[in-house]
């Protein structure tokens, strides 16, 4: 079989999996929404998001994912369910399917979903590895590209591997370190977020997650290990379990040490937000107990200098709950040794 033959079949069978997300949210909360950041409802309102349906909803938003599992389980991305307000669908083929939000992961950009009565014979991707990818390995990207264009199809390889980006999550600017990430030169629109990065066998390698406004076919996927990770641990404990300290830090470079008038560069600056109620160090957490506090300069864990291209939630993400963090702390001109036992988030969700 040659190269063309194997990509047509390959996207023959993924299809049928690939889902279409649509949020929809009441028109008033919509409203609420716009002013907040600025905006005119009567000028951007339905120029945004259409008229209302007779519910009063509208529609938000929209990405992709896909069916690993046909019980119904769907893999995503979190930011594409991030509104809390909003209700979701799945769209498959011309229906729409009610899905209830089963995991989203804290550290990557991975959300779990289950449509809550799927149709019978639910097709499903295959999930195989990210581990041991090679450059120029042929990909291909499925997606509801722009929110429009439902099961649009790219292909392209594997240009770069272990990439790192700050991406903007939503319409207010938040955004998300993503570290690890697979980067393809196949073509990922807005809406393709969610979607499955698939290599020539039809196995899932990926979620595409992100995109650099202004460059050219240079788009990210979320290694399919981690969300492999993820469904386990729904498996086996009911919810995505994530290792947690237990404190709010700002990363130190030249610029907020002379404003902190720290004398060092680099590490995690133990400190609170200002808000009502707020705490630099969360009490009852892991690092409550081993006594770290605010002010505290974490230099280094588990051996590895913190900077801000290796931060502390990289050396988090390669850690379990139950597993010992070794900090090294710079308290008052001191270095000390802090050895700290990873909780799980969801302890303190």
């Amino acid at each position: 079989m040659d190269q063309e033959e194997k990509i047509i079949k390959v996207i023959e069978q993924a299809l049928p999996a690939v889902v279409s997300i649509t949020a929809s949210k009441n028109v008033e909360l919509v409203e609420e929404d716009l002013m907040k950041m600025g905006m005119d409802p009567r000028v951007f309102g339905e120029r945004l998001f259409g008229e209302a349906d007779d519910k009063g909803n509208v529609s938000v938003s929209g990405g992709s994912g896909f069916v690993v599992d046909p019980s119904g389980i769907v893999l995503t991305n979190k930011h594409v369910i991030q509104d809390k307000e909003a209700s979701y669908k799945a769209v498959i083929g011309q229906n729409k399917y009610d899905v209830e939000i089963i995991g989203q992961d804290p550290l990557s950009d991975i959300a779990i979903l289950r449509i809550i009565e799927p149709p019978k014979n639910l097709s499903a991707i295959k999930l195989g590895t990210s581990k041991n990818l090679q450059l120029g390995t042929c990909v291909i990207a499925i997606g509801n590209a722009l929110g429009e264009f439902q099961n649009s199809v790219s292909t392209g390889i594997i240009s770069g591997l272990s990439r790192f980006l700050s991406a903007i999550t939503d319409m207010e600017g938040h955004q998300q370190r993503l570290r690890g990430l697979i980067q393809t030169d196949a073509a990922i629109n807005p809406g393709n977020s969610g979607g499955p990065l698939i290599n020539l066998s039809g196995e899932a390698i990926g979620i595409n997650a992100a995109i650099v406004f202004g460059a050219q076919n240079i788009g990210f996927a979320i290694p399919i290990n981690r969300a492999k990770r993820d469904l386990e641990e729904i498996k086996k404990h009911g919810h995505i379990r994530s290792p947690f300290l237990g404190i709010r830090y700002v990363l130190l470079n030249k610029n907020v040490g002379r404003h902190f008038k720290i004398p060092v560069d680099h590490g995690a600056l133990v400190v609170r937000e200002g808000l009502p109620g707020d705490h630099a160090v969360l009490p009852g957490s892991s690092a409550y107990a081993a006594g770290v506090r605010e002010h505290d300069i974490i230099i280094a864990a588990n051996g590895k200098t913190i900077t801000e291209k290796e931060t502390l939630d990289d050396v988090l993400d390669s850690c379990s709950v139950g597993d010992t963090l070794k900090l090294t702390i710079l308290r008052q001109g001191k270095e000390v040794d802090v050895s700290v036992l990873l909780e799980d988030r969801a302890k303190f969700a």
